[in-house]
């Protein structure tokens, strides 16, 4: 026998288990630690500009042809893309979860190449890039001067260059961004009534610059071959680019008639400014940089933010004048707070499992078995987590608490049988009874194992994010339960051996009080068994009464992703009316930012002004907020939490005197899945609808997704009634003029646009050259009568003699996906009600009120609920049937695992009913609870089939007797295990704080599960044992007495 080596030799047996937890120990330290595993899409980025075009023709000539070119590339899920007024484009090409991202941007690389030459020319001047966009931002570092001194453009590019530079080189860093338009930048700032004095168009000051300011190769003096021998060679350095703003002030123009010539400095203004002044940014109240970390796939998380913070601190002290820094968002707090928590619930579940067992087996010595049996379990748990590849993250972590429980089961099997055995048979030692123990339980305990190891089998080949998590948490799961089967078929019979005593001292009075009630309750039960046994059909009417109400609960349980977490913080997202002025809308944000310092909660304010987070665009007229909380703990409560405050400031801010809508919102409980908690989708137009019809559309779809009970704050992104001016060429004139009309789109984008020349050096990095007219030449229509353009005789033409410009409406920004001209559409669910009835309640007004012409794509984390559904129960249905065919393999019938199974209902039924009466949803967390719950319910089954089987077979019992007698004899072991892992459970339904919200969807189901697994289910399996071994008895019969038949008719 196996287990009898290790009994003859425990040094042997401790010294394998020593060994498993250093190796333990090791590969914790070396695991990763993040707050998820990798459960958000790759991201692949592509990017470029197209300055002084508005939205409609970015979107058109740059969006179109690109997104054509990408659309189809391997792995892709979907792809969306924004462009705005400001020049800027960006398409979003997210991929299959598990798709490397390297590969992926490899990819779209190839396939955005052939098409830069479909792109205008002022596009590819700019540059178009591809760029893997990782989706785990760790923190957002605010850089502020608190005296104010400092320039703010001066402030965000010392910030670039010193610090940026410096944390990209930090170990895990994956991108370091500092967020903002003010790059250096040499601003050519023209005043167009000295262009008209001097005679001069912005085209000409466009080519002296580009022909002064550029870098030329001049070659080599004395390289061979030559005729006589040149002992050097030397390299002729031409002066380069300009630096200064002196320098670029004296670019020459043209030589004048009187032997002076005409400078730049002549006809326009130069200075060191910012590349854009459309966007700024406050920390409480102060001007500031922020600057985005986001982290390399694998990293530990925790360990990066401390090696960046602790990078600055090192350049602080070289910071200029008062310049200093502050965290204004860390995603790590919560991740560090919750493991916290979930190690504080560790601990708790530890506790309790240790005095649930010191109850039961009455003695102290038999205790501290299972108790140094569990740390080596668990230690074989973190040796799968790394050879898995897995991280220590809140899923394997949940695996571990429930593992708890687990791993102390068959400890406790063994020793309950050990102490039985001794009672039984005092006349055996403690080393005999042990080994013949041993040789009752091996076989349960290797069902058990394969069991709970066989449910899981089918989630280790899912894909997707349903696949992710399961996958962690049960492979996790499996690797403690593996090492918990060889630890009590090695170690634990070992201590057994040395550690028990056939005589143990008289036990406290609360100990034999306790027995002498478990002994009333065991005889209660066994009679209660009998009469399940006595009154078959009605306790089959019973048991379909419980599957009755199990499928009920299902369907009336609402659907869910994941639970919405309380991450510390919220966000909020404010937009003034359309063509709203910067300063207009920084006066309006500080208005918010005054209300809520009001609220004790809120610990540090971030504003982000010119920047629409829900578009990715950059526009004046909106707005983005970033509010960090107190720590959880200094505000305990429903009320104090971030979802009551976001309410609050809602409610306020609607009620405010105000020009502006503000939507205050949560984050997203998976950051990276999506921007903010709820749904976000997008109506294609199919058919070629303008925007002007698509927001038309859109405007009926939120006004009535406002009015659904389960639906708020719906919105759309799209906007297409921003002020604006239709430009209209006289083109017979322009013709007859002989006036080049890409000259009058040159004058125009230099002056009222942003006209980017070429680039210049400066503390070693490349910045650009922009020439732009001065302020009072650029915020009127009127303006254009100062502009003129060279016609081909050489004279200059007044531009308002050849254009005409005319009020209109239009987008600022808009929106494509997957290829198509789109509206975005977000919104969250209700107070009351969870993300899968409001992904229901807007597919409902959608189909009510969007016309024919349109598909909806789905995008973030709802992409991911909608196209998970369905997996759950999948793996429940795979599960069920690998149980199925293990216990069918070992117990060579076709018929007897199914009643192992039968206790599955029941479980399903108890973690339903706990479920829905604390108003939690069918989520992702309680679909990985009932696939546990399969093999926990099967667990206790087996132990009675397993020796009910026993009773019948080899002591020649009646069916009926010997399942009464199995329910007796495996009662205690079968409450007592229940009782540790339900109680082990326990901290997680009971949880507060961080991460609180998953814990208890988790261990809500699970302890209802086991609990009714383990009251209700116990009466009925030895029900199901009789029913089917008599079934099996029958067909036995039958099948002998044809085959009785079949001889006698052979022998006549």
């Amino acid at each position: 026998m196996f287990s009898k080596f290790f009994i003859n030799r425990p040094v042997f047996a401790c010294v394998v288990s020593i060994i498993i937890v250093i190796a333990g120990v090791l590969a914790l330290k070396n695991s990763s630690v993040e707050e998820y595993p990798q459960l958000t899409p790759p991201q692949i980025v592509v990017s470029a500009t197209y300055s002084g075009a508005d939205a409609q023709t970015i979107a058109d000539v740059v969006a179109a042809p690109l997104e054509n070119a990408i659309n189809g590339v391997e792995n892709m899920i979907y792809m969306e893309s924004s462009a705005s007024s400001s020049g800027d484009v960006r398409i979003n090409v997210y991929f299959q979860i598990g798709t490397n991202p390297a590969d992926a941007k490899v990819n779209v690389n190839n396939r955005v190449t052939p098409a830069l030459t479909l792109l205008p020319d002022e596009v590819r001047r700019y540059g178009v890039t591809v760029t893997e966009r990782s989706s785990t931002m760790l923190e957002v570092l605010a850089f502020y001067d608190p005296s104010e001194q400092m320039d703010v453009v001066e402030m965000q590019n010392y910030v670039a260059i010193n610090v940026v530079d410096e944390l990209k080189r930090v170990s895990g860093v994956g991108e370091a961004q500092a967020l903002g338009t003010k790059d250096y930048a040499m601003r050519i700032w023209v005043k167009p009534e000295l262009l008209k004095k001097f005679n001069v168009t912005t085209a000409e000051i466009i080519a002296a610059i580009s022909e002064q300011n550029s870098q030329y190769a001049a070659g080599k003096m004395g390289e061979q071959p030559m005729n006589l021998g040149n002992p050097y060679v030397y390299a002729i350095k031409p002066e380069g680019r300009l630096k200064t703003v002196e320098e670029f002030e004296n670019i020459i123009i043209r030589a004048q008639k009187d032997g002076n010539f005409l400078r730049v400095k002549d006809v326009a203004e130069v200075k060191l400014g910012g590349a854009s002044y459309n966007i700024s940014a406050k920390f409480n109240g102060k001007e500031m940089v922020p600057v985005l970390i986001f982290m390399q796939s694998g990293a530990n998380a925790l360990a990066v933010v401390e090696a960046v913070n602790k990078r600055i601190d090192e350049l602080k002290p070289n910071f200029p004048g008062e310049l200093t820094y502050d965290v204004a968002y860390d995603t790590t707090s919560f991740v560090k707070v919750s493991i916290e928590e979930v190690i504080h619930t560790f601990i708790e579940a530890l506790i309790l499992v240790i005095i649930v067992m010191y109850m039961f087996l009455g003695n102290l010595r038999a205790t501290i078995i299972p108790t140094l049996a569990a740390p080596v379990s668990i230690c074989g748990a973190f040796i799968g987590i790394y050879a898995f590849g897995f991280s220590i993250n809140l899923i394997t972590l949940f695996a571990l608490i429930l593992a708890i429980g687990i791993v102390v089961d068959d400890a406790i099997i063994v020793i309950e049988n050990v102490e039985r055995i001794l009672h039984e048979e005092p006349d055996l030692s403690v080393k005999e009874a042990t080994t013949k123990a041993m040789g009752e339980i091996v076989a349960p305990v290797i069902s058990i194992v394969l069991v709970l190891s066989a449910v899981f089998v089918p989630v280790a080949f899912m894909e997707g994010f349903t696949g992710v998590m399961q996958r962690q948490f049960a492979l996790t799961l499996v690797a403690s339960v593996c090492f918990s089967g060889f630890v009590a078929l090695t170690l634990t019979p070992a201590l057994c051996a040395l550690i028990l005593q056939k005589k143990e001292s008289e036990p406290f009075f609360f100990i034999r009080w306790f027995n002498n009630l478990f002994s009333i309750s065991t005889k209660i039960y066994a009679a209660g068994v009998g009469m399940v046994l006595r009154h078959v059909l009605i306790s089959l009417v019973f048991v379909g009464i419980i599957i009755y109400a199990m499928v009920k609960l299902l369907v009336l349980t609402p659907s869910g992703l994941v639970p919405n977490e309380d991450k510390g913080s919220i966000m909020a997202m404010t937009t003034l009316p359309s063509a709203s002025t910067l300063p207009r809308t920084e006066a309006d944000q500080d208005f918010i930012a005054s209300i809520a310092k009001k609220y004790p909660n809120v610990k540090d304010i971030t504003q982000i002004t010119g920047y629409d987070m829900l578009a990715g665009a950059l526009r004046e007229n909106a707005g983005a907020f970033f509010m960090k909380l107190k720590d959880w703990k200094d505000r305990p409560g429903d009320e104090n939490s971030n979802f009551a405050l976001a309410a609050a400031l809602n409610g306020q801010l609607y009620g405010a005197d105000r020009n502006s809508m503000t939507y205050v919102v949560t984050p997203p409980p998976i950051m990276g899945l999506s921007l903010t908690g709820g749904f976000e989708l997008y109506a294609q137009s199919t058919t070629g609808k303008s925007y002007d019809e698509i927001r038309a559309d859109m405007d009926r779809v939120t006004a009535k997704a406002n009015q659904h009970p389960a639906l708020k704050l719906v919105r759309t992104t799209l906007d297409t009634d921003f002020p604006q001016y239709k430009l209209y060429l006289d083109k017979e004139k322009i013709k007859m003029l002989g006036v080049k009309i890409a000259d009058i789109f040159t004058v125009l984008n230099s002056t009222i646009g942003q006209y980017y020349i070429n680039d210049f050096n400066l503390l070693g990095r490349t910045f650009k050259v922009y020439i732009r007219a001065t302020q009072n030449y650029r915020d009127d229509p009127n303006d254009l009568k100062s502009l003129y353009v060279r016609s081909g005789s050489g004279d200059l033409i007044a531009l308002n003699s050849l254009v005409r410009l005319e009020r209109s409406l239009g987008p600022d920004s808009v929106n494509r996906f997957n290829a198509f001209p789109a509206a975005q559409i977000m919104g969250e669910p209700n107070t009351g009600y969870t993300s899968g009835q409001a992904i229901a309640a807007i597919q409902e007004v959608i189909k009510e009120e969007l016309p024919s012409g349109y598909s909806i794509g789905w995008a973030g984390s709802a992409y991911q609920e909608v196209s998970e559904t369905g997996k759950g129960a999948q793996a429940f249905v795979f599960g069920m049937i690998f149980v199925f065919l293990i216990l069918a393999a070992q117990y060579e019938r076709w018929l007897m695992p199914l009643a192992v199974l039968t206790a599955v209902p029941f479980s399903v039924f108890g973690a339903l009913v706990f479920t829905y009466f604390r108003g939690l949803n069918n989520d992702i967390y309680f679909q990985i609870g009932l696939l546990l719950l399969i093999g926990l319910a099967a667990k206790n089954a087996i132990l009675i089939v397993e020796f009910a089987m026993n009773e019948h077979l080899n002591n020649h019992r009646p069916i009926a007797e010997a399942a009464v007698e199995a329910a007796k004899m495996r009662f205690r072991p079968i409450v007592m295990t229940s009782l540790a892992f339900g109680l082990g459970v326990l901290p997680m339904v009971i949880a507060t704080g961080a991460g609180a919200a998953s814990r208890h969807a988790l261990g809500t189901g699970v302890v209802g599960g086991m609990l009714a697994a383990s009251t209700i289910a116990i009466f009925f399996v030895p029900l199901f044992f009789y029913l089917l071994e008599s079934f099996n008895a029958w067909l036995d019969r039958r099948g002998k007495k044809a085959q009785t038949n079949e001889v006698n008719d052979e022998n006549k």
